[in-house]
């Protein structure tokens, strides 16, 4: 595979670390973008490139057009996107405010719309390009205590599948990875919950996810190997949902 440029979205923990580090193994030359804690992610451009591999750091506020235009002007050609970056919040269906809402679908739909929008027409120039989205399990089978959660990452499925009916021809994919329940900062509340605990006992493999697990699928859909797959969900979830 030729050097290729990755940005990922929210790469300065957990998921999205893991897929910079994964990437960067493949070869592929690694953006780490962040909105908050630039320390982290100087840190894993840090160890990227004590392990041979190729990583800047760029700063993005997905939930603002003008800082992606900004941050991907900075880059340059972006061969393959990870949208990664997201919010979660916990909260009963009739305490959701408007704003909560708002802040929910902006951070994890319209988001991913936003960079997907601004990195096509380079990835059409090109006729190359891949864009992952990262989904969610919730997504798939709804939430209970994250209820605007689940629906902005259902509806990131179907962008997922119309972006991937409209453009594909043009030598881009797209697809969606749906993690289950993985061991991160962001799912630590909820694993300790008595709900949580519950759906561990549950899982068919008998465990909660790694974050390199998923990585390791996000890897291999940015591989000349699955040019062929295209508009699909990605399952990670150790059997807890099979659809």
């Amino acid at each position: 595979m030729n050097k290729k440029v990755a940005f990922v979205t929210g790469a300065s923990r957990g998921i999205g670390s893991a897929i910079a580090r994964c990437l960067s193994e493949h070869g592929i030359s690694v953006v780490i973008g962040y909105l908050n804690n630039r320390a982290s992610a100087e840190a894993l451009a840090e160890d990227i490139a004590l392990k041979g591999g190729t990583a800047v750091v760029q700063h993005i506020d997905i939930s603002n057009r003008i800082s992606i235009r900004s941050a991907f002007s900075m880059v340059g050609d972006i061969d393959i996107l990870i949208n990664n970056a997201a919010i979660s919040q916990e909260k009963p269906f009739l305490s959701i405010s408007d704003e909560d809402w708002d802040s929910m679908l902006i951070s994890n739909l319209r988001g991913p719309f936003a960079c997907t929008q601004e990195v096509l027409p380079g990835m059409i120039s090109r006729n190359w390009g891949r864009v992952v989205n990262i989904v969610s399990i919730g997504g798939q089978w709804g939430g209970m205590n994250q209820i605007h959660y689940a629906s902005a990452k259902s509806a990131l499925i179907g962008l997922t599948r119309s972006l991937a009916k409209t453009f594909s021809s043009q030598g881009i994919t797209f697809n969606a990875v749906s993690p289950g329940l993985v061991e991160t900062d962001m799912t630590k509340n909820e694993l300790s919950s008595l709900q949580g605990m519950e759906k561990v006992r549950a899982i068919p493999v008998g465990r909660v996810g790694s974050a390199d697990e998923v990585a390791a699928t996000v890897a291999f859909l940015v591989m000349p190997e699955a040019a062929y797959i295209t508009g699909q969900t990605i399952n990670v979830n150790g059997g807890m949902y099979f659809g």
